[in-house]
């Protein structure tokens, strides 16, 4: 089990009803986690819809998760 600090935007934000919080997981990847967070919170979008940073970068859905990990979810966002 690690503990990964989890930040949402925009849609992602709005359906989990927090900002940020830590999640304790099993999942070794981005990839996975979100499809343990989208399972538990009932996010309505698909990994192919969002961007994901590691350590504040972005990086490969398939990117290896280690403990204390700062993940970030990214949906789209309409501006003007």
């Amino acid at each position: 089990m690690k503990t990964i600090q989890v930040q949402y935007f925009a849609l992602l934000r709005e359906q989990r009803g927090l900002a940020r919080e830590a999640v304790t997981t099993v999942a070794a990847t981005p990839a996975e986690l979100y499809g343990e967070l989208a399972a538990r919170h009932g996010f309505t979008l698909a990994t192919d819809q969002l961007r994901v940073a590691v350590g504040g970068e972005f990086a490969p859905w398939a990117t290896p998760l280690n403990d204390g990990a700062e993940i970030v979810f990214i949906p789209p966002v309409a501006g003007g």
